[in-house]
């Protein structure tokens, strides 16, 4: 179902600017795109050099702000490419006035325009779509290809935490993530049942429990 676009959305966007960067997405080339670096000023935009947690695909920001609140000596940046849902996380964060809070309006591809090599401390990755058709495989989050754009932005040690309710693309996570060289340090097939301490639910994954599907949980480390 296509999605409505929400009433003033260029306007409240706006209106949290201070809080999100908005790509320029004029470039259609992601390749190219990624390379014309714009860095994002994180010691500028926190006001420290507090470790940097990189959520990618943050929904309506119920995770991001909820780890952000319970966090505040960790910095959160944010990215979302469908506007249409970003403006409620930005609303939310600003609603509840979080300082460590940042958000990025663009996709997956280009993300080494905004980061330095090594600037990120974890990577996560929440019910990503898992594109089940044989011809999207490259688009899944976990592809070899993306994980390369991770690998150049984690830290020395830096986590990847994935989380999914689907079983297919878990396994594919799996053994993409061995496949670059990342040393998987725990997995869990039922979520629910083995809660992680620190662990913060997105709305789609309460949802997912109170039908009573199975959440997978990847941990891997960069070498």
């Amino acid at each position: 179902m296509r999605m409505h676009k929400k009433s003033h959305l260029e306007e409240r966007i706006a209106a949290c600017g201070d809080i999100v960067t908005v790509a320029d997405m004029s470039e259609k080339n992601m390749k190219l795109a990624a390379m014309a670096k714009d860095r994002l000023p994180l010691q500028k935009i926190f006001g420290n050099s507090n470790p940097v947690h990189l959520e990618i695909g943050c929904g309506k920001g119920k995770f991001i702000c909820e780890k952000a609140a319970a966090n505040p000596a960790v910095n959160f940046v944010a990215v979302e490419k469908i506007s249409n849902v970003l403006v409620e996380a930005l609303e939310r964060a600003k609603s509840e006035k979080l300082k460590n809070v940042y958000f990025l309006n663009c996709a997956a591809e280009v993300l080494q325009k905004y980061f330095d090599e090594g600037a990120i401390s974890v990577i996560y990755l929440n019910f990503s779509n898992p594109l089940p058709k044989e011809g999207y495989k490259k688009q899944r989050l976990t592809h070899p290809k993306f994980l390369k754009i991770y690998k150049n932005l984690l830290c020395a040690g830096g986590r990847i935490i994935q989380k999914t309710d689907d079983k297919d693309f878990y396994l594919f996570s799996l053994e993409s993530l061995k496949s670059e060289g990342f040393s998987i340090v725990s997995v869990c097939e039922n979520l629910a049942g083995n809660p992680v301490e620190g662990d913060v639910e997105t709305e789609h994954e309460r949802l997912f429990k109170d039908r009573g599907k199975a959440i997978y949980r990847i941990e891997a480390v960069k070498e």
